[in-house]
């Protein structure tokens, strides 16, 4: 268990993580700034934010420009995951991963030669799209430490969205359906709409049937107001059945405050104060929200197709979800998710040991015993000492005839 202070520094560090990302990102998806301004990652690095979205209000949309700092640390995100760890077992070559956002600049820094854009998803005005197939599939570029979760897969970049990064079901649907159409391993719906459509949902069940593993975000970013007045709702396409939907966490494991409410959430994955490249220039932004984590889902999916490729996309859900560390919302975990050896079907796994919210070992009365351990310590050791003492004491008392000792005399005087 760690110390009181420790874990009281860690609770204020996610709390200020949040604050400082939560607080740029709180604008609309369809409402969102050119770019953020600089916002911590929880190491000090300051770095320009990724919108999800342009002003849609705008009279002429200004692409979101190139940053010119970059990261020089390793963020918290790909600690949390290991993903060190899990490149040294295997980077995801071999996979395709189709990202349905609002685009990827097949040149961006890290990606060179493994992007396919399908029509206007090449021009990735927003940038967000690029951003996310860092997460998923990027080098790092000249920082090797910021590479994706499968820096050997390759991106089919499609469409959801409008040039200004606006989700809307049609494009989102026909990119679903290029996709399939391309044989793509695992498809990353970057997008989240708040009613269900029946051409999306049509076209999802096709990408299911044909194999392919569908990962979507969660929720959208929240309003410019908060969620506060916002019910809990199902969001599409993470609502359809089989698709893996995806929220954002903080570094100590919780929903960002002003999340959107939402159920049926099946993983938790890094979703705040995290670095990637855009599609301008070789600098970096610090991204947040549930597309983000469903990115890094995504990557995930790709390493565990590399590695089992004989397992079907429900298997491929089912170890992702039953390797994830034990939570309220299940927080994923690729590398267990690619190295666990999974039993039959309904196997004790990590997960399924779960049965309700995860909690910290209460060790206050451990805690007493040691204390009372501690005591008869040094009571015993001070009753041995007594011993001693006495043991030295009594005899050289005695030849005196029990008359104290003359100052500066000896005992034989």
């Amino acid at each position: 268990m760690r110390p009181p202070a420790r874990r009281a520094a860690r609770a204020l560090s996610g709390a200020g993580l949040a604050a400082a990302l939560l607080l740029p990102a709180a604008g609309p998806a369809q409402a969102a700034p050119p770019a953020r301004p600089p916002a911590a990652d929880g190491k000090g690095q300051e770095l320009p934010g990724m919108p999800s979205a342009l002003d849609p209000d705008a009279d002429q949309a200004e692409c979101t420009p190139a940053s010119g700092e970059k990261a020089k640390k390793q963020d918290w995100s790909r600690q949390r995951l290991d993903l060190d760890r899990l490149h040294r077992h295997h980077t995801g070559a071999g996979v395709t991963v189709a990202l349905i956002g609002t685009g990827v600049a097949p040149d961006a820094a890290g990606l060179d030669g493994r992007v396919t854009a399908q029509g206007a998803a090449g021009d990735d005005c927003v940038g967000n799209g690029t951003f996310l197939a860092g997460l998923i599939a990027g080098t790092g570029g000249g920082t090797p430490g910021l590479a994706g979760v499968a820096p050997g897969a390759r991106i089919i970049a499609l469409r959801g969205t409008d040039e200004r990064g606006e989700a809307a079901a049609g494009p989102a649907a026909a990119a679903v359906r290029a996709a399939t159409a391309a044989e793509a391993d695992v498809i990353a719906v970057a997008v989240a709409l708040p009613d269900r459509d029946g051409e999306l949902t049509d076209a999802v069940a096709d990408a299911r049937g044909e194999g392919a593993v569908v990962v979507a975000a969660a929720t959208p970013d929240p309003p410019r107001g908060g969620a506060d007045e916002i019910p809990p709702r199902t969001y599409w396409p993470a609502g359809e059945p089989g698709v893996l939907s995806v929220a954002d966490m903080l570094p100590d494991g919780t929903r960002p405050t002003g999340a959107l409410p939402t159920t049926g959430i099946d993983l938790a994955a890094p979703g705040a104060g995290v670095v990637s490249g855009g599609p301008r220039g070789d600098g970096h932004y610090l991204g947040a929200g549930a597309a983000v984590a469903a990115a890094y889902a995504a990557g995930a999916a790709a390493v565990v197709r590399a590695t089992h490729p004989d397992d079907s996309a429900d298997a491929v859900a089912h170890r992702l979800t039953a390797t994830a560390y034990p939570a309220d919302i299940p927080q994923l975990d690729p590398y267990a998710a690619v190295t666990t050896v999974l039993g039959e079907p309904g196997a004790n796994t990590r997960a399924e040991r779960a049965a309700g919210p995860v909690t910290v070992r209460d060790t206050s009365a451990a805690d007493r015993a040691t204390d009372r351990a501690t005591l008869f310590v040094v009571l015993g050791s001070a009753g041995v000492a007594a011993v001693l003492w006495a043991a030295f004491a009594i005899p050289r008392a005695r030849a005196r005839g029990w008359r104290p000792a003359e100052a500066g005399g000896t005992d034989g005087k």
